[in-house]
């Protein structure tokens, strides 16, 4: 047998197993639209997978309560005294526009007022956190969220995503494609060479 298949059938199995790996990797994505009966996986799956990972994020991903743990203990006075300042600055004024009781609406008792208001809320910051977290939970749901934005999320971008992180993995499913290409090729060769020692012999 000479030198040729050697040489040949490898090099054909290399284009054919890379080739193959990269239209897996294509198909991914592509074709968006379905095309000779043939769409790409996640254009294909992409409301199953939004439901499916609407449900996970929405079920053991992100929890209200976790997401508030945080608020407990925050300094929420900065906040608060910015937010109480501004929803009594318009009514302090009608106040102290009024002939007489204006008088009494000095810039210390507004500001005695307001420091109180902030001191109640502070001192049962836990509670009131707890409270809005417990409402949140019963009128925000988080897996249909999630589901919803997934669905809407542009393939274009995900597929961008996608091959900026796992760029160097797709790139290796493609080169292990080419050696098993090649691996195949020599082992079709030898079973030809073993085939031409019986057919010798």
């Amino acid at each position: 047998m000479s030198w040729l298949p050697w040489v040949l059938f490898p090099a054909i199995g290399a284009t054919i197993g890379y080739l193959t790996n990269w239209v897996a990797i294509k198909m991914l994505f592509h074709p968006r639209k379905r095309r000779f009966g043939m769409q790409g996986l996640i254009p294909r799956r992409q409301a199953e997978l939004a439901k499916r990972i609407g449900q996970v994020v929405g079920d053991d991903v992100i929890h209200l309560d976790k997401l508030a743990a945080p608020l407990m203990d925050a300094d929420l006075r900065p906040l608060l005294d910015g937010l109480i300042a501004n929803a009594m600055a318009t009514k302090v004024k009608e106040w102290q526009s009024i002939p007489l009781v204006g008088a009494f609406i000095t810039e210390e008792r507004v500001a005695s007022i307001r420091d109180s208001i902030i001191d109640e809320v502070v001192n049962n910051q836990k509670d009131l956190i707890l409270q809005i977290t417990e409402f949140a939970e019963q009128h925000i749901d988080i897996a249909n969220i999630a589901t919803q934005q997934i669905e809407a999320f542009d393939l274009d971008r995900l597929e961008t995503v996608a091959n900026q992180v796992a760029r160097t993995e797709f790139r290796s499913i493609e080169i292990w494609g080419a050696v098993l290409g090649i691996i195949i090729g020599f082992v079709q060769v030898g079973i030809l060479y073993l085939i031409d020692l019986d057919t010798v012999s």
